[in-house]
């Protein structure tokens, strides 16, 4: 019976992923022409759009170069990997937006690979000291970059990093910490006027790697053969347009790791070249990624620059194109909503596991499970439970944008998608990273992002309870109502 159920599942998430819902077309102008000509109001908008939404938001926009001026190793694959040089620079950038009634939320995204909850709180406490602002109303988005730095208490057991290198982490985290409270206050203190309109494209790039050999990928693309699995093709778009017609921001997403590149150069890999191409291509506008529910997604082919720079280019014009349609506008009310909810782990550690785990041949389990031992031999009791980050933030009736913290998998897009009424984008690398957060099909069918891979997370166990998915639709669902109660 289980595995029927599975298979059943798996079928569904696979239709959804291959139908409308995964592959929506984008219906482009027919030409460029000037919004004078084309009849539209103050803001650039069609005389068609319910001009009520036209008004009443507020947007600031800070930014801040965050390229590592240290030694701090490059983050990923569990290597050291010591920096030579940079493609383009890494950004914080932030986007703070304001609706009629004054009610503010901030969203920060960053090129980096993973974020802590260590540094999660410490930004949190920052920005609601400083700025007032609610945990609903702040959310910390990283793009999960292979080619950004290591940081505090990210991924602690997974680099073989010496006491200098840790050193290095700690003084560029801090650095950059000061950077992002920096951009923060910079945008909280330039509102401007702006109307707010959301679409959608699709980019096709991403490949889900549980279902498809990394090797047999090029040839199968060339030979026009159909690829397998779930995947979530849509690019999200959310642009702030000024009075004058221009765009102040675009905020964009797509469901993929930003694994392209494996070198030791810092570059923001396929979103860094897609922001660079919208800002060049749009001047004075900030460009902003968000990564949605990539945990199972691998740019195919990779491992070259010249592909980077395609995907990036890709996403790009996607993302123009949903900008040159008729966007739907925003109506300004916002209503944030933050839980946490309880995940709980299958089996904890313990001494006797452990220690032949010490003392074996794989040194990223090794160093984990000695620094376990350590605290096990201390008195630490573990919690069978993990805090779990899970917001909602509802702009207007027209859009539900979710943040989880973790690289879900993209049957979590999919699923949101069907069972909320209003458009829902799901951004799956909020907050901090938890780890791989598999969806129920996934944790059945195991691998990689399903199994027992908590350890290189600094986890004290080695997997999730099979109940995983329930227990996060459940929070998400509770904390979407909330946003509906306040609204």
């Amino acid at each position: 019976m289980k595995k029927n159920r599975t298979i059943d599942r798996r079928k569904f998430i696979q239709s959804l992923s291959t139908s409308a819902f995964g592959l929506a077309s984008v219906r482009v102008f027919p030409s460029e022409k000037t919004a004078w000509n084309r009849g539209e109001n103050a803001f650039g908008l069609s005389g068609k759009s319910n001009t009520s939404h036209d008004a009443g938001w507020q947007i600031g926009i800070g930014k801040a170069v965050i390229t590592p001026t240290n030694g701090v190793w490059l983050a990923g694959y569990g290597r050291k990997r010591v920096a030579d040089g940079k493609i383009h620079d890494l950004w914080a950038k932030v986007i703070a937006l304001k609706d009629a009634v004054g009610r503010r939320v901030v969203l920060v995204t960053t090129d980096h690979m993973g974020m802590s909850k260590t540094i999660y709180e410490r930004l949190f406490r920052v920005v609601q000291q400083e700025f007032g602002l609610a945990r609903s109303e702040f959310m910390l988005a990283f793009s999960h970059n292979h080619c950004g730095p290591c940081l505090e208490d990210d991924l602690v057991d997974y680099y073989p990093s010496d006491e200098k290198q840790r050193a290095q982490v700690i003084e560029y985290t801090a650095w950059m910490e000061k950077k992002v409270v920096a951009a923060v206050a910079e945008a909280l203190a330039n509102w401007q006027d702006c109307a707010l309109l959301h679409g959608e494209g699709t980019c096709s790039f991403a490949v889900n790697r549980r279902d498809n050999k990394e090797a047999e990928v090029p040839e199968m693309l060339a030979k026009g053969l159909p690829l397998k699995g779930a995947v979530d093709h849509y690019v999200p778009v959310l642009a702030a347009k000024a009075p004058g017609g221009h765009y102040l921001a675009v905020l964009f997403g797509y469901a993929c790791h930003p694994t392209t590149l494996d070198f030791t150069t810092w570059c923001g890999d396929y979103p860094g070249f897609a922001q660079i191409n919208l800002e060049e291509n749009y001047p004075g506008t900030a460009a902003m990624f968000f990564n949605a529910c990539g945990g199972d997604q691998n740019p195919l082919p990779r491992r070259k620059v010249e592909l980077c720079k395609k995907y990036g280019e890709m996403l790009s014009t996607a993302v123009e194109e949903v900008l040159r349609t008729n966007m739907q506008s925003i109506s300004p009310v916002l209503s944030p909503a933050f839980s946490y909810v309880d995940l709980a782990y299958e089996e904890l550690v313990d001494l006797e596991k452990l220690k032949p785990i010490a003392s074996g041949s794989r040194p990223l389990q090794a160093r984990w499970a000695n620094r376990m031992i350590k605290k096990i031999e201390a008195g630490e009791k573990f919690s069978n439970r993990y805090p779990f980050p899970v917001q909602a933030w509802k702009m207007g009736k027209e859009l539900l944008f979710i943040g989880m913290g973790g690289e879900a998998v993209v049957d979590y897009s999919l699923r949101f998608k069907q069972e909320f009424p209003q458009r829902t984008w799901v951004c799956g690398y909020a907050n901090y990273m938890a780890a791989y957060i598999p969806s129920r099909r996934v944790w059945e069918e195991g691998g990689y992002e399903g199994g027992p891979h908590l350890d290189e997370y600094g986890h004290p166990a080695w997997r999730w309870s099979g109940d995983i998915e329930d227990r996060i639709a459940g929070a998400v669902a509770k904390t979407v109502k909330q946003t509906q109660d306040t609204g």
